[in-house]
């Protein structure tokens, strides 16, 4: 059997194929990131998944990993030990969530695929060789466009006392949070790039009001102009996005990268379906790709 996982931070989806590509299982668990896990807790909270219990290390032949963090050697190992704990027989290849995104948005041409998330980053894929024109850095340096921004200015402007009266209403009502509660979260609590783009779930419940609009196309506009506009051919190719901000924000990133002519391509809040269409149709191209990440 092969097993093909999408983590984010937040969380990981799984299927699992029969050799012939029809589906076996499909289930969820938490994210798995190198930055903030060890190989140890992987093992560990894969060692209790019940959907894994009675065949993770008799049935799975194959793992394709395609994880946020996974940007390097050294952090690929991590997960890839985790992996290796539980799954004693199979063969382990672990790459970064943005060549996850590739593949699940690749329709046999050029393109740009973009991840807007928990996190964002960007990545240029001609069907076998994939680069990047920019580092992404994460959620203090970077992360424009992401759930973590999002969460990061919300936060900021409530405690600065900006937020429109309404918003700020609201926000209070729900969260019932103060400076003090806020401050240990972010500086002393384990995961606060998660913790931060939670609050993007606010945003969707005020999708209508125009400060909320507009800090979001502020951070699509950062992104766009970060992350996509550094490649050569950023006019000449369709742009695709994977990630549960850009999917629910679509109208509005549309809008942003169509001002600069910018071909806006296909939204995927879950990159799962597509990687096991690009498994299935690819895998030899996959086998032997060169990855420049």
């Amino acid at each position: 059997m092969i097993l093909i996982a999408d983590s984010g931070s937040t969380k990981c989806d799984w299927i699992q194929l029969n050799q012939d590509g029809t589906e076996f299982n499909r289930f969820k668990t938490m994210g798995f990131n190198p930055y903030f896990h060890s190989a140890e807790v992987i093992h560990h909270v894969l060692s209790k998944e019940a959907n894994l219990a009675n065949n993770a290390n008799e049935e799975i032949e194959s793992i394709y990993w395609y994880g946020a963090g996974c940007s390097s050697p050294s952090l690929n190992l991590i997960v890839h030990a985790g992996l290796e704990k539980t799954f004693h027989k199979a063969r382990i290849h672990v790459e970064h969530d943005l060549i996850g995104a590739a593949y699940s948005t690749y329709r046999g041409k050029p393109q740009i695929s973009c991840i807007l998330g928990t996190g964002s980053n960007s990545v240029f894929f001609d069907g076998e060789n994939a680069y990047e024109e920019v580092p992404a850095l994460a959620y203090v340096l970077g992360d424009e466009g992401s759930g973590t921004f999002l969460g990061k200015r919300l936060l900021a402007e409530y405690l600065y006392k900006r937020l429109p009266k309404e918003l700020a209403r609201d926000f209070k009502k729900k969260f019932k949070l103060n400076k003090n509660d806020i401050i240990n979260r972010v500086y002393n609590q384990p995961h606060p790039n998660v913790w931060l783009a939670s609050f993007s779930k606010f945003y969707g419940e005020h999708s209508d009001h125009g400060w909320v609009r507009e800090v979001i196309r502020e951070g699509f506009v950062r992104f766009r102009d970060a992350h996509i506009l550094c490649f050569e051919k950023a006019n000449q190719v369709e742009v695709n996005f994977v990630g549960s901000v850009a999917w629910h924000f679509r109208d509005i990133l549309r809008e942003v990268l169509e001002e600069e002519g910018i071909e806006f391509g296909q939204v995927v809040q879950r990159p799962l379906d597509g990687l096991v269409d690009y498994h299935l149709k690819y895998l030899d191209v996959l086998q032997r790709s060169n990855i420049n990440t």
